[in-house]
């Protein structure tokens, strides 16, 4: 995006976060903040590569033990000691793996082998619905979340990102929970963050695995807008970045479904209803995590109660806009419709 085009969005940009301040005291603020203790290392400052999530798959697929012997999941997977470390991390926390009991290595979540397995349904991460599927599953874990994903999509209060601030927000609120990361952690997890969005810049012709973008930096979700002058006489500045806050349309009205279906199942799961605010700026919501514009989480919601024949359903009033459910559903089994085109028959072959 231009940085022109930046600037002329910076205005809605502003009122979308006063309003966002404005409802932390409001009676939804139970789920504009986490309890649950952050995790802050594991990746081994690498952000995720393109073949990583797939490689770990089929390497699990035929032994579940593989992250059991690091040397042999080296060999295995053609990586390096603290690569194979990461790719395990990665696996983990975006939902492809869980780890079994005792003794029992690392399992393959149903969702795992839908999307990445023999006969998945895009077994090599060339589908956006994927990436933007992988990026949820990043954003959202209520019980251990990652430090940068869950503060910074839910709880960064300004339209742009400067790191030096960033990273002192980021350690106050790890503090604030009980952590005390070195400064280095938290700017390697910062980092780590960034790069997972935005891309590298590798010498030219370099194709290394350890230099390939992370296959999310295709979401266009954080953009670099400009910079700030650090030390003038010097000449040295620092960059400033933004979440992309506008329409998605790659975000398909059924991937919508079972983000908000998945919303609902890991923090409202006893209600029936919730309202439009919640939806669009609850803290793990579709609106906060894909970075919607109220307009368009309004659009959506309003179209609900035709698009899932009444499953869900948007009701206003001149006091009161809700968002109704009137059945629970498990998100495994919405992830067909997210791929309807790619047919019914793949998603049960995968499971």
């Amino acid at each position: 995006m231009a940085i022109q085009a930046h600037e002329r969005k910076i205005e809605n940009a502003r009122s979308t976060e006063i309003f966002t301040k404005a409802i932390l005291g409001g009676s939804d603020r139970r789920t504009m903040r986490t309890a649950a203790p952050y995790r802050i290392s594991g990746h081994e400052s690498f952000s995720c590569r393109y073949t990583w999530l797939p490689k770990a798959v089929r390497g699990l697929t035929e032994n579940g033990k593989l992250f059991s012997d690091e040397a042999k999941a080296m060999v295995v997977l053609g990586l390096g000691k603290n690569m194979v470390r990461s790719v395990r991390f990665w696996a983990q926390v975006a939902g492809m793996t869980t780890p079994g009991t005792k003794g029992d290595g690392h399992l393959l979540t149903d969702l795992g082998r839908a999307l990445l397995g023999e006969r998945g349904l895009d077994p090599f991460l060339e589908d956006i619905r994927t990436l933007w599927l992988l990026h949820w599953n990043l954003s959202t874990d209520t019980k251990t979340p990652l430090l940068a994903w869950d503060f910074l999509l839910n709880r960064w209060q300004e339209p742009e990102m400067v790191p030096s601030v960033v990273l002192r927000a980021l350690e106050r609120e790890a503090t604030r929970q009980g952590e005390s990361p070195s400064p280095v952690t938290i700017n390697q997890h910062w980092d780590t963050f960034l790069h997972t969005y935005v891309p590298t810049r590798g010498r030219k012709g370099e194709v290394q695995e350890d230099n390939l973008d992370c296959p999310l930096v295709e979401l266009g979700l954080i953009v670099r807008v400009g910079e700030r002058p650090v030390d003038k006489a010097a000449g040295r500045a620092e960059p400033i970045f933004a979440f992309r806050r506008e329409e998605k349309p790659d975000i398909t009205p059924e991937l919508f479904v079972y983000s908000l279906n998945d919303f609902w199942n890991r923090r409202h799961p006893e209600e029936g209803t919730m309202t439009f605010r919640e939806v669009a700026h609850g803290h793990g919501s579709p609106g906060q995590i894909y970075k919607l514009p109220e307009d368009d989480v309004r659009a959506r919601v309003e179209r609900l109660a035709q698009q899932t024949k009444s499953s869900f359903a948007y009701t206003e009033s001149s006091n009161l806009q809700r968002v109704q459910r009137r059945e629970r559903r498990e998100s495994i089994d919405l992830l067909d419709d997210v791929f309807r085109q790619e047919g019914r028959a793949w998603l049960k072959s995968a499971l």
